[in-house]
């Protein structure tokens, strides 16, 4: 029903009702946000790059065609605003080789369970859970663009490698190239501080 909900308020604004427009900010703005902050790291940054999706989306909004869904093309904007982001400001020197095949029946790992089991509501519990997180915060910033921004969409957004593939325009087998990639990553570079 959701995507159905999109697909009115969409043609609204075609039709010329700037309000339906409106209805789309502030259903999807937050969860931009989170999906922004997550690959960029930063408040400042996420929040302006946020206003920037919008700005697309709405420039944009007359020629979308609808052969994906709102919600797809919306996060396919705010991903790809982030990695231009990188780009521009050079952040990443690197890449990784994404040549891996995931044998069939791997067991998939993930690299964040760790953060809730070490918030424990005590002083101690708080102080620990906010180092892992700047650890992981500085871990992630080291991925570069293409792999953290698999990592954001299937660890903090829970999206499955379906969503995922559509979103970045990518196959499934390479999104799960490029998670694999990343938690090994990710995993090489918390493990001193894990233990």
């Amino acid at each position: 029903m959701e995507a159905a909900d999109d697909k009115i308020l969409v043609e609204r604004f075609k039709g010329g009702d700037q309000a339906a427009f409106k209805e789309l900010v502030l259903k999807y703005q937050k969860k931009v946000y989170l999906i922004v902050y997550g690959m960029l790291g930063n408040h400042h940054d996420a929040q302006d790059k946020t206003q920037e999706v919008f700005l697309r989306v709405f420039k944009h909004l007359p020629s979308f065609e609808g052969t994906s869904s709102f919600y797809t093309w919306i996060y396919r904007i705010s991903v790809n605003l982030c990695i231009d982001h990188y780009r521009r400001r050079k952040m990443r020197s690197y890449e990784y080789d994404d040549s891996f095949k995931h044998a069939p029946g791997v067991v998939e790992e993930s690299v964040f369970p760790v953060v809730s089991s070490a918030s424990r509501e005590t002083p101690t519990g708080r102080l620990l859970k906010e180092e892992l997180g700047a650890k992981i915060r500085e871990a992630m910033d080291k991925l570069s663009p293409k792999h953290r921004q698999v990592l954001v969409l299937r660890e903090l957004e829970g999206m499955s490698y379906q969503e995922i593939a559509d979103i970045v325009g990518i196959s499934i087998g390479t999104v799960m190239s490029r998670l694999f990639h990343a938690r090994k990553q990710m995993q090489r570079r918390l493990a001193h501080y894990l233990g």
